[in-house]
C-alpha cells in the first residue's frame, strides 16, 4: 500500500552545486526536513531528500541532490544552477552574486538555513520555474506516437450502431 508520499504528478530532480563548505547540505536539510545542524558533516560523494509541493493543483515531487563540491560533480551542472552563498567561511558581496547571476541568465535569491531566510521561496520559485517549462513543452509536443495534423478535418471515431451491438453481443 502506497503512502500519500508516493503520489505524485510530477518527480523533479535538482542537483545542488557548489564549493565544499558552502551550505549545500544545510540548505537541503532546511528544506526538506526543517533543521539546521550547526556542527554538520562534509558529505561524502552525493546524498539525496526529497519534498513534496503544491504547483497548480499538481503534486511535485523533488528530489534533491546533494553533491560533495568536488569537481567531478560540476560535469551535471549544466542545465540548473543554485550559487550558495555562505557568511562564515567566505563572503561573496551580493552586488557581485547578483552581477554574477544576471551576467549569466540566472535567477538570484539570497537564503539563511541558519535561519531559514528564503529557503522556502528559493525551492518553490525553482520548482515552480521547472513545471512551467515542463508543462509548456508538453503543450508543444505531442506525445510520442501521436501525430499533429493542423490541416486536416478531425476524424469522427463515433462507432456505427451496428459495430457495437456486433462486438458485444457475438
Amino acid at each position: 500500500m502506497g503512502t500519500r508520499e508516493d503520489e505524485y504528478d510530477y518527480l523533479f530532480k535538482v542537483v545542488l552545486i557548489g564549493d565544499s563548505g558552502v551550505g549545500k547540505s544545510s540548505l537541503l536539510s532546511r528544506f526538506t526536513r526543517n533543521e539546521f545542524n550547526l556542527e554538520s558533516k562534509s558529505t561524502i560523494g552525493v546524498e539525496f531528500a526529497t519534498r513534496s509541493i503544491e504547483v497548480d493543483g499538481k503534486t511535485i515531487k523533488a528530489q534533491i541532490w546533494d553533491t560533495a563540491g568536488q569537481e567531478r560533480y560540476r560535469a551535471i551542472t549544466h542545465n540548473l544552477v543554485l550559487i550558495l552563498k555562505y557568511f562564515v567561511n567566505r563572503s561573496i558581496p551580493t552586488e557581485e552574486a547578483k552581477a554574477f547571476a544576471e551576467k549569466n541568465g540566472l535567477s538570484f535569491i539570497e537564503t539563511s538555513a541558519l535561519d531559514s531566510t528564503n529557503v522556502e521561496p528559493a525551492f518553490q520559485n525553482i520548482l515552480t520555474e521547472i513545471y512551467r517549462i515542463v508543462s509548456q513543452k508538453q503543450m508543444r509536443e505531442p506525445p510520442e506516437g501521436d501525430v499533429i495534423r493542423p490541416d486536416a478535418e478531425p476524424a469522427d471515431v463515433r462507432p456505427a450502431a451496428d459495430s457495437v451491438r456486433k462486438q458485444c453481443c457475438q
